[in-house]
């Protein structure tokens, strides 16, 4: 049984989430499944592309599930893309070998009531998440995502990623009328989608707002905490008990006001972030995630050991969840992320 009824799952990760401190941390990375794993390279070239795999569910839940057989991670988190949300909004969606997704038309150019949404189109998502649920451990937590409106906006207005975000916080600033209305149909979108992904058997859920350090701060305010704060209340409303983990990258001394504004249930923290400040200004007992560099897993030995051990310093009388600062890198070395879980579980000791 899923919805609002089911009965609360009780894992290591979970409890974390609801606020219990645990000696040792549980475990997972961003980005877990994908392309430094060769048994994801092999299925990705099966079958042809990036797009192509997340919407075969049976391939989509076999990548999910490929990292908790190699490591024991205790979560897995859904393999899909932020962007299935603009893409089930009306806009086409494509990848570009080498170069990223693509989104057309551009919002920049196109009125959004131009789009035709389709939201059939989290469908497959849907089914991964089926798929995964009934071959998972019971003892891992299933994570669903997706992106925060901020993030997935910059991509809808320009079609693509870039540096600065500069067509979106071009439209913000000079026709904030139409940005909000832009941002208003990502949080419906958005919603649905998250709230689908828990019908469908995920335990939490976490809102990735990578671009969320581009912005001034009276920007922050209005298109990073009012719209997740929207969000996290719109799927408590139907799921009061699933937690919600909020990933502001790059908000920096922003970040207690995101934890306090947005009330989400954990808080990511990327790597730039000093943890031993974070513990110091984030409301107390309120759950953290993070941050290890990618770059010092990638150098492992000394640099992870030091590194591990300062965040865990940090955070040592808080609910703790380790991960990344950002998503694990394609050329992670397998052995570096096997020794880093036995440090971090107190295995090489």
């Amino acid at each position: 049984m899923t919805g609002p009824e089911a009965p609360l799952r009780d894992t290591s990760l979970l409890s974390v989430l609801r606020g219990e401190r645990k000696d040792v941390p549980p475990v997972w990375l961003m980005r877990q499944a994908g392309r430094y794993l060769p048994e994801y390279r092999a299925l990705r070239a099966d079958k042809g592309g990036f797009l192509e795999l997340v919407y075969d569910s049976e391939a989509a839940a076999e990548v999910t599930l490929q990292p908790l057989r190699r490591f024991g991670f205790d979560g897995a988190i859904l393999f899909s893309d932020i962007l299935i949300v603009p893409y089930a909004m009306g806009q086409d969606l494509w990848f570009e070998t080498g170069e990223g997704p693509r989104l057309a038309p551009i919002l920049a150019e196109t009125p959004l009531e131009a789009l035709k949404p389709d939201f059939s189109r989290y469908e497959a998502v849907y089914e991964t998440v089926r798929r995964v649920r009934a071959a998972l451990d019971p003892n891992v937590t299933f994570l669903g995502f997706a992106g925060s409106p901020w993030t997935v906006a910059t991509y809808m207005v320009a079609g693509q990623g870039s540096k600065d975000q500069g067509a979106a916080r071009r439209l913000a600033y000079g026709d904030p009328a139409r940005f909000a209305a832009i941002i208003d149909a990502i949080v419906e979108a958005t919603v649905t989608y998250l709230c689908g992904q828990i019908d469908a058997g995920v335990d939490a859920v976490q809102l990735f707002d990578s671009w969320a350090g581009s912005l001034a701060p009276l920007e922050f305010d209005r298109w990073v905490i009012e719209p997740n704060a929207r969000i996290v209340e719109r799927v408590k409303a139907i799921h009061p008990d699933v937690s919600v983990i909020g990933f502001p990258k790059g908000a920096g001394a922003k970040l207690p006001d995101y934890a306090r504004g947005t009330k989400v249930d954990a808080v990511g923290l990327d790597e730039t972030v000093d943890p031993h400040w974070a513990n110091a200004v984030l409301p107390k007992g309120l759950p953290v995630q993070g941050n290890l560099d990618p770059l010092a897993l990638i150098a492992g030995g000394d640099a992870v050991v030091r590194a591990v051990d300062n965040i865990r310093a940090a955070f040592v009388d808080r609910p703790y969840i380790f991960n990344l600062g950002h998503g694990i890198l394609p050329d992670t070395p397998i052995d570096h992320v096997a020794a880093l879980l036995d440090h971090v579980r107190g295995k090489d000791r």
